[in-house]
């Protein structure tokens, strides 16, 4: 059965590939941010340790929704970890041992995520795929204000 989405095949691979990148940078920054969440340590653990649940809770959410915009262009998803790294341009450990190292750390993802998602808007416009842009545009807006929280905690 084909689709008929208003989109040409090569306008649908060519927005999942653009959406993949975009879920695969936030599944990468979804698992560092974990993993600084569960190694912070200090004098501001409490609120960094909240700061980085708050964010990865977040962070896990989206997955869901960006990798449903795959599936609704009729394209399968990433099936394994290694898809998943591959297409991320976010590196995914969480090596940064000092708590305003991993705040420079996931400040420098979400500013590569939107990147990324500013790269795939783009591609939306050209190719009329509202429907992409309006899954992508709130995650933009997340990934801009999590980077401003970010910096907001550095000082």
């Amino acid at each position: 059965m084909g689709i008929n989405m208003g989109l040409s095949d090569t306008q649908r691979e060519a927005m999942a590939n653009a959406v993949t990148a975009v879920l695969a940078d936030t599944y990468a920054l979804y698992f560092k941010t974990h993993v600084y969440h569960w190694n912070v340590t200090g004098p501001r653990f409490h609120d960094l340790h909240a700061l980085f649940e708050t964010q990865y809770n977040e962070l896990w959410m989206a997955t869901d929704v960006i990798a449903e915009r795959i599936r609704a262009l009729d394209v399968v998803a990433p099936r394994s970890y290694d898809e998943m790294t591959d297409a991320a341009t976010v590196k995914s450990g969480g090596e940064a041992t000092e708590a305003n190292d991993m705040l420079r750390d996931l400040l420098g993802g979400h500013e590569t995520v939107v990147a990324t998602i500013r790269k795939a808007l783009t591609l939306a416009a050209e190719h009329g795929d509202e429907a992409t842009a309006d899954v992508l545009t709130p995650r933009l807006t997340e990934h801009e204000k999590s980077a401003w929280m970010l910096r907001s905690t550095i000082g």
